[in-house]
């Protein structure tokens, strides 16, 4: 979330070496959809709700355009709705009320919408009823949080940064050197404040958190008390001592079904030395391993996959990503990178609407707060979201730009490729390893078409691909993403 990531995918992380030479498109190239190895049950799609929601979380056309796939029209345009259906709900850390004298300090580049309030305000009175809490706080952000659960989402709550009054230095966007920010004696009180907020949510906003997570990047040495938004460094010691209060701190409350998710570290091969890090009885607590996709093409995805989830046996998301490619080009391609090496059960964008244009799927004016323009990259994005559905199972394709998934019950499958080649290709796909492929009437294949340099498709669909035998054929321009509908399929 932090602009530096950015840089992250050139700089960052070891590339998958030859295996990944599989990840460029090469002309006329042929694939086949392989249902006998499968990388489990598609969760969803899904948005973090700071900082956008903070300032549009009371529409909702925006609601309806991001939570549903409803067409909505935005600025005359009818655009196709996302169908995203996990919100993660940021817990603020600040507030601007003194306590004993004392209040917070506020980093001098920190714009106001991306200070969300939280609601632990006084650290003498630990009762959620008392005056300390202030339940009015962050109203915007919690109307986004309340009409995604409306049209369907689950939820996870995450903080960027302790409440303020945790913070070494009363700065919830990090400590001057960067450094471990969270006072020791304030562990459990950071525990306390969120599990006090998802039993408040339960009983109080219709939300059933499903997972919460104490964490966001806390290994990142960018955390400081001059930074843009909040923040905290939390070495893998400190999250280690902070997990065993956020199970008990939940548990205590009743909420034993939630799950702890840990620890949204930036980028595929610091997750991996922080999981490294922890302990058996640590691990235990894990129920979910959520990873941040700043490594772009770079990092060991398939070693954290295999960490995670062929030794841990734990749940792993890429629960945040976002890039500067306005085009989408870039999101498509990461994002194949994710299906086949990482193979993740969901997918989170970060920021749906962001100052930034080149972030955003519909950018705003960060001095006015109004919406702009609309980014190719939310087409491309629909690509993806629309077709691959939760409870939809995830087929091999055996090539990083192509992703394959599969609905029993409508003996559906679905393949979303990205041509990343500046040149026109077609791609083959091979269906021969399923027993029956049938298609829609006369073999058709309804496709959708996304070409992300411009002047062309924008999540446009045609009806004039077929089937042959069981392979189907398909033209893609240069940088087109590309969504196949193939019906009557059975494995």
């Amino acid at each position: 979330m932090i602009r530096r990531r950015s840089l992250l995918a050139a700089a960052g992380g070891t590339v998958l070496g030859s295996a990944l030479a599989t990840g460029t498109a090469r002309a006329d190239a042929t694939i086949a959809v392989t249902p006998g190895t499968t990388y489990g049950t598609w969760e969803g799609w899904g948005t973090s709700l700071a900082w956008w929601a903070n300032v549009f979380g009371a529409r909702d056309d925006f609601a309806d355009l991001f939570f549903t796939t409803k067409s909505v029209t935005y600025n005359g345009t009818s655009l196709p709705g996302l169908g995203l259906n996990i919100a993660r709900y940021n817990l603020g850390a600040c507030s601007w009320n003194s306590v004993n004298g004392e209040s917070m300090v506020a980093s001098a580049n920190i714009p106001a919408y991306k200070q969300i309030e939280g609601y632990w305000q006084d650290w003498n009175n630990e009762d959620p009823t008392s005056s300390a809490w202030d339940w009015s706080a962050d109203a915007t952000q919690r109307a986004a949080l309340t009409k995604a659960v409306a049209r369907g989402a689950t939820t996870e709550l995450f903080a960027n940064s302790p409440m303020w009054w945790m913070c070494s230095n009363h700065n919830p966007s990090g400590a001057s050197g960067g450094g471990n920010n969270l006072q020791t004696w304030n562990y459990r009180q950071h525990a306390s404040h969120l599990a006090a907020v998802a039993l408040y949510a339960k009983n109080n906003w219709g939300v059933n958190f499903a997972t919460v997570d104490p964490f966001n990047e806390p290994s990142a040495s960018w955390w400081t008390a001059t930074g843009t938004q909040e923040g905290c460094h939390m070495d893998a010691a400190v999250q280690a001592a902070v997990l065993p209060y956020m199970r008990s701190e939940l548990d205590a409350r009743g909420l034993t079904g939630v799950r702890i998710s840990a620890s949204d570290e930036t980028n595929y091969d610091v997750a991996r030395s922080t999981w490294a890090a922890f302990g058996s009885s640590t691990k235990a607590l894990v129920n979910q391993v959520n990873v941040h996709g700043y490594q772009g093409s770079g990092g060991r995805r398939d070693l954290l996959y295999t960490d995670v989830v062929t030794t841990s046996g734990k749940k792993l998301w890429n629960s945040e990503t976002g890039d500067s490619d306005g085009t989408g080009l870039t999101l498509a391609s990461n994002l194949c990178y994710d299906f086949r090496w990482l193979h993740p059960t969901a997918w989170v964008y970060w920021q749906v609407m962001d100052p930034t244009a080149g972030w955003a799927m519909i950018a705003y004016n960060p001095s006015t707060l109004q919406p702009t323009t609309v980014q190719t990259k939310h087409y491309v994005m629909a690509q993806f979201s629309r077709h691959i559905r939760p409870g939809m199972t995830i087929l091999d394709t055996g090539v990083s730009y192509a992703v394959a998934a599969y609905d029993a019950s409508a003996k559906r499958l679905v393949i979303v490729a990205v041509n990343t080649s500046t040149s026109a290709q077609t791609f083959t796909f091979n269906l021969s390893n399923f027993t029956t492929v049938t298609g829609g009437s006369g073999g058709l294949v309804p496709r959708w078409n996304t070409v992300t340099g411009g002047g062309g498709d924008l999540y446009t669909a045609r009806s004039d691909t077929y089937l042959s035998g069981k392979t189907v054929a398909v033209p893609f321009a240069a940088g087109a993403v590309q969504t196949l509908q193939v019906d009557g399929v059975t494995i």
